[in-house]
């Protein structure tokens, strides 16, 4: 199934679907299906879990509608069923105050996992911006993510892209101390 056909995001709207991607192992198992439908026994094998295990969590995940089966055949007697996620992006709720954010973690977790001997492009940055220019920046780090994202080759090896840009607690107190 072409992600052409898929609607553009998925907004988390509910608790059952919030835990749902709260999950690492269902995280994973979206981005093994991100670009391409595939049964339970090839998700098993690209998250390295047992059959079982990748059948449970990808009966949580369609339950909670952010997966789908798009097509069966039948496989010596047996259907065989592919899955693809549900809309090409997932919105998550904003994680509200102090709470830490679910795409971070995972995006950290993913980091971790992944080869040491990966070209891996990491940095963090201080900035200190004016509303205008904070505002500016988020929007062209959106895009540069939504143009990179339909450059995307499925055939291609798998990158990850996550940024944060945020006020930090302690310049944000800081800042209304000055105002004082």
């Amino acid at each position: 199934m072409p992600t052409d056909d898929l609607p553009e995001a998925f907004h988390v709207t509910t608790d059952e679907q919030l835990r749902a991607v709260s999950n690492l192992t269902r995280h994973r198992i979206m981005a093994v299906l991100r670009f391409e439908p595939a049964t339970i026994t090839q998700i098993a094998e690209r998250v390295g879990l047992a059959k079982g295990s990748s059948s449970y969590h990808v009966r949580l995940l369609e339950r909670a509608g952010l997966v789908k089966v798009v097509r069966t055949r039948k496989v010596r007697g047996v259907t065989e069923r592919y899955y693809a996620m549900a809309a090409r992006s997932i919105v998550l709720p904003d994680p509200g105050e102090g709470g830490p954010d679910v795409l971070m973690r995972h995006a950290v977790a993913d980091l971790e996992a992944a080869p040491a001997e990966g070209e891996r492009h990491v940095r963090m940055a201080h900035l200190r911006l004016t509303d205008e220019q904070f505002a500016q920046l988020a929007a062209r780090l959106e895009a540069l993510a939504d143009e990179y994202r339909e450059l995307s080759d499925p055939s291609l090896p798998d990158a990850s892209l996550v940024f944060a840009l945020f006020h930090p607690a302690a310049a944000r107190a800081q800042a209304e101390g000055e105002t004082k």
